[in-house]
């Protein structure tokens, strides 16, 4: 059984009193915070191994404290819960840091999933993959910063939403990624698309990366539900 422990800031009592008792009989260790500062402080008392933050806060929002966590070095992971659908607020959720994020409302099993699947990547007092400015996967190096991508040399010349799409994948390596959920974190709900814009942008890092999907070395297909990186993903910082 798992004893980790998940920090969960939420100022909403009916979310933390349905998500505590799910969490716990998960095997995890469950402390609540109900705003920002007290987010901070249970951080630094408890040195939770991730946290579930809202973004929705009295005193500081969510991501000023995620803002505040990582200028502090704190490498904790994060999963950051907002109300907000547009892309923008999910971009910048993820390029502050967080290394997840769910719209409410939301599954609690997917909460479990996507908890569960943050921490077997992540190792206490190391970066985290969405911490990280730079990361390396074999000769392939992402810089997070500029988004900029290297195939030993060779930059790579990507469209937009391939960019995007890789720098999703790169830090979520081993985790299958349904083409929804690529959609939702990559397109956003308001962008009129369906999943073959997913396809057509994985075939594009196909042929920029020179992956062949038969024996991939990075982008794996998992038939009928979605794509999964499998590369060994390191900070390269």
């Amino acid at each position: 059984m798992t004893h980790e422990r998940i920090l969960v800031v939420d100022d909403d009592a009916a979310i933390t009193d349905a998500l505590a008792p799910l969490l716990r009989r998960e095997g995890f260790v469950v402390e609540i915070a109900s705003d920002g500062q007290s987010a901070l402080a249970a951080v630094a008392r408890a040195e939770p191994d991730l946290v579930v933050l809202d973004i929705m806060l009295p005193d500081l929002d969510g991501r000023s404290v995620l803002r505040h966590l990582r200028a502090e070095g704190c490498t904790v992971p994060v999963i950051l819960l907002t109300c907000v659908g547009e892309a923008s607020e999910r971009a910048r959720a993820l390029d502050e840091g967080a290394d997840d994020y769910l719209n409410k409302p939301f599954e609690h099993l997917e909460l479990v999933s996507r908890t569960r699947a943050i921490l077997r990547r992540s190792r206490r007092g190391t970066p985290s993959l969405a911490a990280a400015t730079r990361l390396r996967s074999g000769d392939l190096v992402v810089d997070r910063m500029s988004r900029r991508f290297w195939l030993g040399a060779r930059e790579l010349a990507l469209t937009p939403k391939a960019a995007a799409l890789l720098d999703y994948l790169v830090t979520h390596p081993d985790e299958l990624v349904t083409r929804q959920r690529l959609l939702e974190v990559v397109w956003g709900f308001d962008d009129p698309v369906g999943t073959r814009a997913v396809d057509h942008r994985i075939a594009e890092l196909r042929r920029a990366l020179g992956d062949d999907a038969t024996q991939p070395r990075w982008l794996a297909t998992v038939p009928g539900q979605g794509y999964r990186f499998c590369g060994t993903v390191t900070p390269d910082q």
